[in-house]
């Protein structure tokens, strides 16, 4: 067998052909295709980095107002202390004037029930000194005066006596 020269061959030719035309078809169109897809990865990413800017806008702008609103509640809470403080001030300044007040009461009451006991003592001793000055009375006049004189006299006595201390 004979064998013809590689450039006489029909399938040399078809293979080069073949090739050729697979090189300018990947020359024509892989370049817009690569071209497109890498355009739409940059478009992709593009929109993927300004969803990422917004995001981090709002990140930024919920981290202000968290602060801010930190900042609100912390001054809303030093108001609070500071009202709780006063009041517990004026609830103790009020508790002591009440305690004072009741304490002056209390001696107050105290005092009048013990001026009540030396009126009535002194009531009581002035009765029994007069009893017993009627009662000696009576004895010295008994025996110093008849009897209806001194009857007279004695009974005289007593009420003026009693009249007196009443």
């Amino acid at each position: 067998m004979h064998e013809e020269p590689l450039l006489l061959q029909a399938e040399f030719w078809v293979a080069v052909g073949l090739f050729l035309f697979l090189a300018v078809i990947i020359w024509r169109k892989v370049p817009g295709v690569l071209a497109k897809m890498l355009d739409a990865r940059a478009a992709a990413i593009a929109t993927e980095l300004d969803e990422a800017k917004r995001l981090r806008e709002e990140a930024q702008a919920l981290l202000v107002s968290y602060r801010a609103k930190a900042g609100e509640a912390e001054t809303e809470a030093a108001a609070i202390l500071a009202a709780a403080r006063a009041e517990a001030d004026r609830l103790q300044i009020e508790g002591r004037q009440s305690i004072e007040a009741l304490i002056q009461r209390r001696t107050k009451m105290a005092e009048d029930k013990i001026a009540q006991a030396e009126a009535s003592a002194l009531a009581d001793v002035k009765a029994a000194a007069a009893d017993a000055a009627i009662s000696a009375a009576g004895r010295l006049l008994t025996g110093r005066i008849d009897g209806a004189k001194a009857s007279a006299i004695s009974d005289a006595a007593i009420r003026d006596l009693r009249a007196s201390l009443n």
